[in-house]
Formats: structure tokens, sequence, C-alpha cells
């Protein structure tokens, strides 16, 4: 696997190389090398959208109309980001980059050159300790062939002039001169069952306690709010199960025929089954410690678990509802477990 100025694989990355593989190819690197679990892939580089960017500026300098943008203005800005769009997904992609990207996803793919990958933004401020982007740029999911993969990762590169994107640097005052972006490009992970984890609670702040959701199929139905997953919290320390909550599970992601994915309806007899077991539960309790060992922090962790049981880790990044928190958590152990998250899920039980 040959690193170029426009490719670096995991194996070769850690989080020291943020600022040219961004936040997410950083943390999958830190994993790699940690010997966690993750789908093999490689980063196209910053490198490789400043070459295509640079063009882009010479005809008319997008960072300084950023800039100029009034930040009160969605009309203003939606106008802005849709012309910007458009222009990315005109301009070419210069030839030396373009080569480079296809010679990896080659090597990636091996025989099989429509094998299906996963292609996912990076922004180099993403998932720091004091700024999340994580959700503000594309990702597309189950990209099948070459052409399609390129496709993508221009599509993530614009992405980064996104309504949400701009408007979050507005808001926090951040100079565009300083933000740029890379691309993930890994194997696709065909999730029997997919979720998050928190390595201390999102309601308290309580580090004894892992808190796990979970559904069928694909982790995208959770993350984008379209279904309701089954909630678990685990004891670190005693790795007992104290809180289980399962829900009616009514739709999934799943793989569409061709490329891209789709929403289906969860089979009747699956819809208020758990969708990962006690020891799944516990195994991915395991990694999440470990994990938070390695990062000496607390973690959100992205996980999928594919149709022969392996556990796959698709993200680690800080958890940020309560870090820079230096007090204890504002709620005391409590003989019920479930007062932890009682909150959280509207008191149902």
């Amino acid at each position: 696997m040959r690193a170029t100025t426009y490719i670096r694989w995991f194996n070769d990355i850690s989080l020291a190389d943020r600022a040219t593989v961004g936040g997410k190819g950083g943390s999958l690197g830190e994993l790699t090398s940690a010997r966690i679990a993750v789908p093999p892939g490689f980063v196209i580089t910053t490198h490789g959208f400043e070459r295509f960017f640079a063009g882009l500026e010479k005809e008319n300098s997008i960072r300084s109309q950023v800039e100029a943008l009034r930040d009160h203005d969605l009309k203003e800005i939606s106008a802005f980001s849709e012309q910007v769009r458009a222009r990315f997904e005109r301009a070419p992609l210069p030839e030396d980059v373009c080569a480079d990207i296809v010679a990896a996803h080659s090597e990636l793919c091996g025989p099989n050159l429509n094998s299906p990958l996963a292609v996912r933004s990076s922004a180099t401020v993403e998932d720091s300790e004091d700024a999340s982007f994580a959700g503000l740029q594309d990702t597309y999911l189950w990209v099948k062939g070459a052409e399609a993969a390129l496709k993508s990762a221009i599509s993530c590169w614009a992405s980064l002039y996104s309504v949400p994107s701009i408007s979050y640097r507005h808001k926090r005052g951040m100079p565009e001169d300083g933000v740029t972006i890379a691309v993930v490009v890994q194997e696709m992970v065909d999730a029997r069952s997919a979720g998050v984890m928190f390595t201390r609670s999102p309601l308290t702040g309580d580090r004894s306690m892992i808190t796990i959701e979970a559904t069928w199929g694909l982790g995208s139905a959770l993350v984008g709010g379209e279904v309701t997953p089954d909630r678990f919290v685990i004891g670190k320390v005693t790795g007992d199960i104290s809180v289980r909550e399962i829900s009616n599970k009514l739709i999934q992601h799943v793989p569409s025929e061709g490329s891209g994915i789709k929403e289906q309806r969860t089979p009747e007899e699956l819809r208020r089954v758990p969708s990962i077991t006690d020891r799944e539960l516990k195994a991915l309790a395991d990694v999440g410690r470990k994990v938070e060992r390695h990062y000496g922090r607390p973690q959100d962790i992205e996980w999928a678990i594919d149709r022969s049981g392996e556990i796959l880790l698709l993200q680690s990044r800080p958890e940020t509802a309560w870090s820079g928190k230096d007090r204890p958590p504002v709620a005391k152990a409590a003989d019920n477990p479930l007062l932890h998250v009682m909150n959280i899920f509207g008191g149902r039980r």
C-alpha cells in the first residue's frame, strides 16, 4: 500500500496527521494502530482537496465570499451554498489526483472493483475536543466502482460549503483560510446491527456507565433519527447490563440492489427483538473500555456488527457533552441504575 501526496492508508496515520487526513481519518488510523478492528481503507488527503480547490479559487474566490456572508441571512447562505456546490460538481478533477485515487481504489477493492465502499467527509477540525463538525459534511454509503467513488469524493469536498457547515463556522468565528477537508474511503460493512456507544453517561457524566444504542441494519437510520434504537446501560467495572430498553424498530437501512442504501420495513418478527445479544453487548463494552484507555478520555463511538458477528468500529470521537467539565457527575450512584437514563428516554421503563 503506497502512500502518495494525495493518498494515505489507515496503517500509516494517526491523530497527529489530522491536518492532512482530518479528524475522522486520523481517528481511524489511530484505532488501527491500537489494534481495534475497523474496516480497512485510505484517506484522500487535504492536499487533494487543495489541488482541486485552487482552480476554483483562481476563477472566483470562494473563501472570501464565505467570510462576507451575513450570519443571520439564511436565504443568502443557502443560495451561495447551492452555487458553490454546483461549481464543485462541474469542475474537472486534476489528472494526478484522479490517478492516485483510482489506483488506491483498485488496491483496496482487489479483484472486485465493484466492492461496496463508504466515502466519508473528514474535516480537519472535525472531532476535536473544542469543536465537532460531526454530521455537517456528507457521507455516501454502498458506493460501487471507481467513477462513483470519485464523484462521491468531490461531493464530500463540496459539502464543506453546505449550509450547516458554513453556518457553524460563522457562528464560531472560524477563519476560512484554515478550513480544509479530507475524504475517507473504506470497505463498507454489511451490518446486521449497528449503533453508537458512549463511554460515560450522556446525561450525568457518570464515567462508571457505558450507554449503547443499537438497531437492525446500517447505523445511518439511527444517526438520522429515523428509528428509535434499543438502549442499554452497562457497568464499566462490573460489566453488568443494568438497563435494557427494547424499542419497536419499524424501519432499517439496507443496501439497495445497485448502489446506495434504501429504507425498508423491519420484519415483524424482529421489530421488538433486541438487535444485539448480551454477549455482543459485553464484547462491545470491552472494546469501548479499550478505546477509552487508548485515548485517555471518554469517547462517542460508532460501531457495526457484520453478518459474521464481527464487531467493527466506524469512528471514535471525544465525548463533548461533558468535556471540559472538571466537576464530578451531578448524579450520585443510585440503587436503581435506570435513574441514570430515565430522563433521556422520557421516563419509559
